[in-house]
């Protein structure tokens, strides 16, 4: 069965490989992991930029190092959304005597991953890209495109939650072929080699990771 995969790369990250070892994720063998009898087609990874912090200063050049290694897998393409920061007031949850009721706070949103997302899937899903989709997360704002994919254009669609600890959304639930899990074991077999070459030289795995 000709299968893409669409991974919402930052509820992959923080559901699934946050404070793990397998962070060095090989997307294409986690595919043919957890499906190992289909014929996977495309792999489309919707992530953006993030930008480094006082407090993370190596954020960016990991996130580089491993984008740059997700590209040399074959069939697979990075779409981009955008990380916006704004300055914001929010009331304190339990002020002090003195306190102020509202403080300053630098809020950070990641925008548009979703919607790349929802969008290649209704997409390709029209011009025939694959018979099954398969989409790694579990944001209930996609039911309603992976409904439209299931039931208007009958085609099959999984969902994949990457977080072992929290249900399925139910909306996701309604809405797709079927659902499953991602598991620790999956992700440890799934690991891209310590070091790799591209056009541009070698990629090293972060050794942070």
């Amino acid at each position: 069965m000709l299968t893409n995969l669409y991974v919402d790369g930052f509820n992959l990250y923080n559901r699934a490989v946050k404070r793990t070892p397998f962070k060095w994720l090989d997307l294409r063998k986690l595919a043919e992991t957890l499906f190992p009898h289909n014929e996977i087609h495309r792999i489309c990874f919707f992530t953006a930029l993030v930008r480094s912090r006082p407090s993370d200063p190596t954020q960016t050049e990991r996130q580089a190092s491993y984008l740059r290694a997700l590209s040399t897998l074959p069939g697979l393409e990075i779409q981009y959304g955008e990380f916006r920061e704004r300055i914001k007031y929010r009331p304190l949850a339990r002020p002090k005597p003195g306190d102020p009721p509202y403080v300053r706070v630098r809020d950070t949103e990641e925008k548009g991953s979703d919607v790349n997302l929802a969008t290649r899937l209704l997409v390709d899903g029209f011009t025939g890209d694959y018979q099954q989709a398969v989409v790694i997360s579990n944001d209930s704002d996609l039911a309603a495109p992976i409904r439209y994919v299931s039931r208007d254009l009958g085609l099959r669609v999984v969902v994949v939650n990457p977080d072992a600890r929290t249900s399925t959304h139910n909306d996701l639930v309604d809405s797709a072929t079927y659902v499953r899990r991602l598991w620790k074991s999956h992700l440890r077999k799934s690991q891209l080699p310590q070091t790799l070459t591209d056009v541009h030289g070698v990629i090293t795995k972060p050794s942070a990771w």
